[in-house]
This record gives C-alpha cells, structure tokens and sequence, in this order.
C-alpha cells in the first residue's frame, strides 16, 4: 500500500467520525468522547460476524451501521437525555460521555475475551488485511472506502436538503430555541444525530481493520485524530468535518511517513502528536476552524499587498 493510497483511505474514515461527531455536537453542544469506541464497536460486529458466521467484513457494513445506530439511540436515551432534561451543564455532559467511553473499552474488552474463547481464536488483536482483494493494482479498501463516503455524502444531502425532517434537523442546528418555536421537535433531530452518528462511526470501524491492526484500545488512540479532524475544519460545521478529516489524515500520514524515513519506523506510535500539531496552527490562526476564514477578504488582502 502507497503513502498516497494509505492517506486517502485513513482520512475517508476520519472524515466518517468526524461528521458523526460534528452532528452531535451541533445538536446536543455535546463533544462526544466515545466516538472512538464507537469505531471499534463496529469492528467487533465485523470479527464476530467473520468468526462465526463467515461472513466478509465488507458485507458487514449494512449490520453495522444499523448496530451502530442502535448504539447511539443507547446512549443518548439511556445516558445524555436524562442529563439533559435535569439541565446538566456541558462540562457534565462532556464526563458523561468520557465515562461511557471507559464503559465501552471495559465492555469491548471483555467481550473479545469471551468471542476469543468460543472461537479459539484471539480477538484481543486482529486485522483484515488478509481478506482484501487487489483492484486495478491497488487495495479493495482504497475503492470501497470511496465508494463508503461518496455513498454518505450523497445519503447525508438528500436527508438534509431534500427531505422535511431534513430541514428540520437543519433548522434545530442552526438555532435550536427559535426551531422549536416555530413546532419542530427539536428532541427527534437530537436523537437523531446521535443514531446517525453511531451508525458512521460503525462503518467507519469496520472498514478501520483493513488500514491497522484493531485492539479494544483503539477508540482512546483515534479520538485524538477524530477531535483535530472535527475542529480543524469547524466543530460547528459538517462540511468543516469532510474538510479537516481530509487535512489531518493526509498531513498526519504523510508526515508521520517523512519522519519514519529520519528516525525510523518508531515514530509511527508519535503519528496523532502531527494531528495535535495541526490543530494548534489552526486555532491560532483561525480559533472557530478553517470555515470560518473568509477567503474572499485574504484574496482581497493579497491583491491589495501584491
């Protein structure tokens, strides 16, 4: 696999959980820390499905996504409403959801034990790069993680430009007190965002496995590129998601390659220290993400200047 290929396919799944994120954000203002283990969750849906039924993991995208679905209605019923209608303050939320992605990495981790039991096979370390298939010289997963986003991507516009609910969601977004004065069920696009979220975040969990070795760890590593991703682009805006999951997943590939090159393959454990890094140039330069920047006014300034 080329650097070029390895940082197309890790930045279309980084762009998967960061729209996850920046929609539950937009419409709970709750930062979402189990997004990672969300991930993983559906990477286990894959191997169990894989281990004993033996079913592909490509084919096991659709499960996923309804699974992953199913998870963020659990969480958000089951743990952040509540909260919510007791008027619990962000900082609270933001615990709540730090506590359920301890919750998930304790369940995971049990659970890999137990499908490694009944299996014979260990679960506590795996990956699905025995089971791609070449495609016109390069990876399946380079063309099915494409065909993923692109498949989202016009998913996720038909929803919210083409439908009434669609707009709905978009109204609750933008101004959520003035949606729900004018009748929409501001509840419904919450819950919503949330079944949205945990479904991409599955697919993206699935398709996770072919890229890098998966252990129920993994959720607290990717958080980290998942979160740069989200406010690099704008943590308000899903088009600011696709944006900065673009940025920090290929600048984090292919510095973390060039570095590899001077100080060997060690580095490779340092690689989300360059998302990290991404995300503090931004934030200097602009604190409410890239969409914020008003590109016409500096095209203006550098007309002026030259």
């Amino acid at each position: 696999m080329s650097v070029l290929e390895g940082a197309i396919i890790y930045s279309n799944l980084l762009v998967l959980l960061a729209i996850g994120l920046t929609m539950t954000y937009i419409t709970t203002a709750v930062p979402n820390f189990a997004q990672g283990s969300f991930a993983v969750f559906g990477s286990y849906i894959a191997i169990t499905l894989l281990r004993l039924l033996g079913v592909h993991p490509y084919l096991s995208i659709p499960v996923a996504f309804v699974l992953g679905g199913g998870l963020g209605v659990v969480i958000y019923t089951g743990v952040l409403r509540p909260l919510i209608n007791r008027g619990a303050q962000i900082v609270i939320l933001m615990i709540a959801t730090l506590a359920v992605d301890l919750i998930l990495l304790g369940l995971i981790g049990a659970y890999s034990d137990y499908l490694g039991m009944i299996t014979k096979k260990s679960a506590k370390k795996f990956i699905f790069t025995p089971y791609d298939f070449p495609v016109l010289n390069l990876t399946g997963i380079f063309f099915v993680s494409i065909l993923v986003i692109v498949l989202i991507l016009f998913g996720l516009y038909l929803l919210l430009y083409k439908t009434k609910f669609g707009v709905a969601m978009r109204a609750s977004m933008e101004n959520p007190s003035l949606a729900e004065i004018m009748g929409v069920n501001v509840e419904n696009t919450r819950l919503a965002s949330w079944i949205l979220s945990g479904a991409l975040a599955a697919v993206a969990g699935v398709l996770l496995p072919f890229r890098q070795e998966i252990v129920p760890m993994t959720g607290g590593i990717i958080i980290v590129s998942i979160f740069a991703s989200s406010i690099v682009g704008g943590l308000g805006s899903i088009f600011g998601a696709l944006l900065g999951g673009y940025i920090v997943g290929i600048s984090e590939s292919f510095v973390t390659f060039q570095l590899s090159g001077i100080f060997g393959p060690g580095i490779l454990v340092y690689s989300r220290v360059i998302s990290l890094v991404v995300l503090v140039i931004t934030l200097i330069l602009a604190p409410k993400g890239l969409v914020s920047i008003k590109w016409r006014r500096i095209k203006w300034l550098k007309s002026f200047l030259s």
